[in-house]
C-alpha cells in the first residue's frame, strides 16, 4: 500500500526540489491502474478496445470505467465493464454516481454489476448533468458519495474507491470541509481514495500529511494525467480546480503544432512526477489514459513496467 507514514513532506523538503532522484533501476516498478471512458460511437469503441488490449499485458491492479455526467453513459459503462470481465484478464472497477437517479435505480445498477462478476466500484457524487450549473441531489436518490458508499455495502461486499482532491473540490466550502467529506466516505466503508490529477509532488505529499492528521489511513492513490494537449489541460484544470504550474507551460512552449515532441515531453514529465513520489514512499498510481494507450504505455515502460 502507498499508505505513507506521517511526515513525508519533511523528507521531501530536506533538499532542493528535484535533487537526489534515484537511478531508474534503483526503484521497483510501481503498481499501476488505468482509467478508460466508455465510447459514444462504434469507431470510438474500436479505439477503446485497442487501448485496453495495448495496456492489458502490463497487468494493472485494476482498470476503471467512467460514468458520464448525469448517468449519461450508464448502459455503455455497464457493457464495457461486463465485457472486461468476460473477455480479458483485467479486474474492472465500475464508476457509479448519485446524479439523476433514485436509490432504487442506483441499487439496481449495482446489483447488475455484482451479477456480472464486478466486485470493485468507484463511488462518486458525480458532476451535474448537462445544462445544470450546480449539483442538486435527486429527491429520491443518494445525496452524497458517503450515502452511496453505505448503500453499496448493503448490497454486497464491494471493494469501494472514492475520489479525493489534493487541491480541494471546487464546490467545497473549505479545504478542511473537503477533508471532512473524505473522512466520512472512508468511515462509511470505502477502502481506497483515488485523487484528482495534480502536477506538483509537494501538493500530494502535503495532502497526505493532512489526511493522516485527520485520521484518514486508507491508501490514497495519486491520479496521474499525462499531458498530450497542454492548452486543453489548462482549460479543464480551470474548471476542476487543479493548478497548472508555470514550468509546465515552459516545457510545452512552441509545441502546438508538434504532436510527436509533445508526446515525448509528456512522457518525461509524467515519469519524473511518478519517480519523485516513489522516492517519497508512494508505490501505486492511477493513470487517466483518455483512451490513448501509447503515451501511458511509454510512461509505464520508463517506470519499469513490463508485459507479463
Amino acid at each position: 500500500m502507498n499508505n505513507l507514514a506521517p511526515g513525508p513532506l519533511a523528507r521531501w523538503l530536506t533538499g532542493p526540489r528535484f535533487s537526489a532522484l534515484p537511478a531508474p533501476a534503483a526503484l521497483p516498478a510501481p503498481r499501476l491502474s488505468f482509467e478508460f471512458f466508455p465510447p459514444k460511437t462504434d469507431k470510438l469503441e474500436e479505439q477503446l478496445w485497442a487501448c485496453i488490449r495495448r495496456l492489458e499485458p502490463l497487468g494493472p491492479r485494476f482498470v476503471s470505467v467512467t460514468y458520464g455526467a448525469g448517468g449519461s453513459t450508464q448502459e455503455r459503462t455497464h457493457a464495457t465493464v461486463a465485457r472486461l470481465v468476460a473477455e480479458t484478464s483485467l479486474t474492472p472497477a465500475a464508476h457509479l454516481t448519485c446524479v439523476g437517479a433514485t436509490r432504487d435505480e442506483v441499487d439496481e445498477v449495482a446489483r447488475r454489476y455484482w451479477a456480472a462478476g464486478v466486485r470493485h466500484i468507484v463511488a462518486l457524487r458525480g458532476d451535474p448533468p448537462a445544462g445544470a450549473s450546480e449539483y442538486v441531489p435527486h429527491p429520491g436518490g443518494y445525496a452524497q458519495a458517503e450515502d452511496l458508499v453505505r448503500g453499496l455495502k448493503r448490497i454486497g461486499d464491494f471493494e469501494i474507491s472514492v475520489g479525493a482532491y489534493p487541491e480541494t473540490h471546487p464546490a467545497a466550502l473549505s479545504a478542511d470541509a473537503d477533508l471532512d467529506f473524505l473522512k466520512r466516505k472512508i468511515d462509511s466503508g470505502a477502502t481506497r481514495a483515488i485523487t484528482q490529477y495534480f502536477f506538483e509532488g509537494e501538493t500530494f505529499l502535503r495532502f497526505i500529511d493532512r489526511c493522516h492528521a485527520k485520521g484518514i489511513n486508507v491508501p490514497i492513490v495519486p491520479g496521474i494525467l499525462p499531458v498530450s494537449n497542454f492548452q486543453q489541460v489548462v482549460k479543464f484544470s480551470a474548471m476542476c480546480g487543479a493548478s497548472v504550474p508555470a514550468w509546465m507551460g515552459q516545457m510545452f512552449e512552441g509545441l502546438e503544432e508538434d504532436a510527436e515532441t509533445r508526446r515525448m515531453v509528456a512522457a518525461v514529465v509524467a515519469a519524473e512526477q511518478v519517480r519523485l513520489l516513489q522516492a517519497n514512499g508512494v508505490d501505486e498510481f492511477h493513470f487517466y489514459t483518455l483512451n490513448r494507450p501509447d503515451l501511458t504505455y511509454a510512461i509505464a515502460h520508463i517506470l519499469g513496467a513490463r508485459p507479463r
